[in-house]
């Protein structure tokens, strides 16, 4: 289910993620739009009164690990919550997760976030609105662009051919939510992952 935010002395709390669930094929429905797998570290980002926190999946809090974002998370807002990947991209620009650990040790200013959603933002609770909205929310206060804190874009249309589009570029494979979908903690069929692994027979046109 959907967490209000907690607020202790003007500071916001960490919220249990939402995770997405592994299918086989991803859903060639009406309702759905899809974003790219990022190969990282699941991340989440808190801006309010105290600072920028930045925490791992479970709730850790890895700033001081992720300090290069967090001297760039300077957006136009006085608090916010925004969920995300943490990644490090490769030589072809995929995200190159095994090259992910060593940064964090030795190269920090390889560290970029990724975000894809926005729970929180100054005193609104964005988790109960549906996806759409809190993306668009997500990306007013973003932008696209190549900093330290970027923009997943969503994408309509068929899901096999996003599917071996994104395998084509390398990637691993996709996200498909529900667009109405609001934002629950824990393990959600409104978010459904699909890994590129071989390819998907498509059965005979009549």
């Amino acid at each position: 289910m959907s967490k209000r935010p907690k607020v202790s002395s003007g500071r916001l709390q960490f919220i249990p993620p939402q995770i997405p669930i592994p299918v086989e094929h991803p859903p060639e429905d009406e309702g759905w739009v899809h974003e790219i797998k990022f190969d990282g570290y699941r991340t989440q980002i808190i801006i309010d009164k105290g600072g920028v926190r930045l925490y791992s999946k479970n709730g850790h809090d890895w700033t001081t690990k992720y300090w290069p974002i967090a001297l760039a998370a300077e957006l136009p807002c006085r608090a916010a919550i925004l969920d995300g990947e943490v990644i490090v991209a490769g030589e072809q620009g995929a995200p190159d997760c095994p090259a992910l650990e060593a940064a964090i040790w030795n190269e920090p200013s390889r560290l970029v976030f990724v975000a894809f959603d926005i729970l929180h933002l100054d005193g609104r609770n964005l988790a109960s609105l549906p996806l759409l909205q809190r993306k668009q929310a997500l990306w007013q206060l973003v932008e696209p662009g190549l900093g330290k804190i970027q923009y997943s874009a969503h994408f309509e249309g068929s899901a096999l051919a996003i599917f071996r589009a994104v395998d084509e570029m390398g990637l691993e494979g996709i996200i498909s939510k529900r667009a109405d979908s609001r934002y629950r903690s824990g393990s959600s069929n409104t978010w459904l992952k699909a890994k590129y692994s071989a390819p998907i027979a498509v059965p005979d046109q009549p």
